[in-house]
């Protein structure tokens, strides 16, 4: 597989998703589902503090992870940097983890991966005026978090109201 990346740079191996975003087609897609995955498998078992906390840092960092290897590239958001994709669908799950007070059952999980692609691949406005103007780590980053903020408050919504609807 020829790629651009330097696997050996943690960076680039955290930046391409641990290589989920070398798969084609779809890398953003495989990054998510990489994302879902590790949730599913790990991330769900931390306290809530330590996960929100752990969300909070991937954002952050994220700025340089996606950032540093798309100027070792010389190319501003390639599609095998997936690290923002990450980022957006757990900060989507952490928004519905505040209204349950708990992790969420693998059919919100689920809803999550749904919504958080539908926004990212969406990019509704601003998403849309974000991913042309902000470069940069920054930039990459920008309009999956705020796929994610979208994607979080409707799970948030949906979960609300089922939970009117059963009376909980």
């Amino acid at each position: 597989m020829s790629h651009p990346f330097n696997l050996k740079d943690p960076v680039h191996f955290l930046a391409v998703g641990f290589g989920s975003g070398l798969i084609k087609p779809a890398p953003g897609t495989w990054g998510t589902l990489a994302a879902a995955l590790l949730y599913f498998f790990a991330l769900r078992f931390l306290p809530l503090e330590v996960f929100w906390g752990f969300v909070a840092l991937v954002c952050i960092a994220g700025v340089y992870i996606c950032g540093k290897p798309a100027r070792d590239i010389g190319e501003h958001d390639h599609g095998s940097i997936v690290w923002d994709e990450f980022a957006g669908y757990w900060l989507t799950i952490a928004a519905g983890t505040l209204l349950v007070g708990a992790h969420l059952h693998l059919y919100w999980q689920l809803l999550a991966f749904v919504l958080f692609r539908f926004f990212d691949i969406s990019k509704l406005f601003p998403i849309n005026v974000l991913d042309k103007k902000v470069h940069g780590g920054t930039g990459i980053m920008l309009d999956d978090l705020l796929a994610g903020v979208y994607a979080g408050a409707v799970l948030y919504l949906v979960i609300h109201g089922y939970r009117i609807w059963l009376g909980v």
